[in-house]
């Protein structure tokens, strides 16, 4: 077991903390009370390479491993959660998804814009009543000959405002159950496909949050991934990978809100002494920087079985399970070793607990990972 990083892993961090600390930043909290992310920044990740990271360069990819994705998402999750979120779609969720499974006409026409940053992906799954249940798709996609018929609603979909591809999973054949859901592609503007309002959340504020209405939306028969039927697979096992991009998300979380709780109890006082003297303070930072190096090998090692070729299925619902649960219980401590100022918005660990809570729920909620933990071991 090596834990070292290599140089090429080593720069690849530097250059992703750097963008954090420099461009990230700078109006983090004004993005957040605004609900706004800048397309500016979102061509400035393009540029580096960040939304594209293990896609194939001859599609214009960065053609970087596992490895190297996760470490970008910690860097970008330590400063701004909604950036890295909209990174971690459009890699995990999006490009993945028509890398591994599209044809070679999808991968030409669309899997090189996102690749790039040049164009944003969303992946369009959840429904009003199809969250965790993700096979009672409501979405129906009636096929017409050289065309599908697409109708429904999907919701909490992230970039949903944004997009200029969509990936949407609906139902073909209500009669064959999860073997009747297809997965197509959607482009922005197509006659009949509206965005309803953003979502006005907890956390992760700057990300584009929407529900989108499909209403006779006419799908070319060329845009669905994969054979007939394969629809509930393709999402099924894109979400793994995708977990492996959450929980790394969650690490940076938790590893960005134990940074700023060490940095002040180092220079706040009390009775006399830094608090970080304080055994109530020095212990809450060794359980933080324990949990969070527990969670990073989690986070690591699931990022190592996708690169080996191995099945990352239990590994990346370990990472994420733990990552979130991390995440959620030290940023709640960052923030009353802030005390008062924890509670106040310009120190930033306030929105890195709001933050935190959107990991312990979306792309498989933390009871769903255990169900998919436990029913690996069964088959053991």
């Amino acid at each position: 077991m090596d834990f070292n990083l290599t140089e090429e892993h080593l720069m690849i961090r530097d250059a992703a903390r750097d963008f954090a600390q420099n461009e990230l930043l700078p109006g983090v909290i004004e993005r957040d009370e605004k609900q706004q992310f800048p397309d500016e920044l979102v061509r400035k990740m393009g540029e580096l390479g960040f939304m594209g990271v293990m896609v194939d360069p001859k599609y214009g990819g960065s053609g970087m491993d596992t490895i190297s994705y996760v470490l970008i998402m910690e860097e970008l999750s330590k400063i701004d959660a909604s950036a890295s979120v909209m990174v971690s779609v459009n890699n995990s969720l999006v490009c993945y998804g028509l890398e591994a499974y599209g044809t070679e006409e999808q991968k030409q026409k669309y899997l090189t814009k996102l690749a790039t940053g040049e164009q944003i992906g969303a992946f369009c799954l959840s429904e009003p009543e199809a969250g965790s249940d993700a096979t009672s798709q409501a979405t129906t996609a009636e096929d017409k000959g050289d065309y599908y018929l697409l109708n429904g609603t999907k919701n909490w979909i992230t970039n949903g405002g944004r997009s200029d591809v969509y990936l949407v999973i609906a139902q073909t054949d209500r009669a064959k159950g999860h073997r009747g859901i297809n997965a197509f592609i959607v482009e922005k503007g197509m006659e009949g496909f509206h965005i309803g309002p953003k979502e006005d959340k907890l956390g992760i504020r700057g990300s584009d949050t929407h529900t989108l209405q499909f209403n006779d939306v006419k799908v070319p028969k060329e845009n669905r991934i994969g054979e007939d039927g394969f629809g509930f697979k393709f999402a099924m096992k894109t979400l793994s990978g995708g977990r492996i991009g959450i929980a790394a998300q969650a690490l940076g979380i938790a590893s960005g809100a134990y940074e700023l709780a060490l940095k002040y109890s180092k220079e706040r006082k009390a009775f006399g002494t830094e608090i970080c003297n304080h055994q109530a303070i020095a212990f809450k930072l060794a359980d933080m920087y324990t949990d969070i190096t527990a969670a990073r090998h989690l986070v690591m090692q699931a990022a190592c079985d996708k690169d080996n070729g191995d099945d990352y299925t239990r590994s990346g619902a370990m990472a994420k399970l733990y990552a979130s649960k991390v995440a959620m219980e030290h940023t709640v401590e960052a923030v009353q070793i802030h005390g008062g100022n924890g509670f106040v918005k310009e120190y930033h660990v306030e929105r890195l607990m709001r933050d935190a809570k959107i990991t312990q729920i979306y792309e498989g909620t933390s009871e769903i990972q255990k169900i998919v933990i436990s029913r690996s071991l069964i088959k053991e």
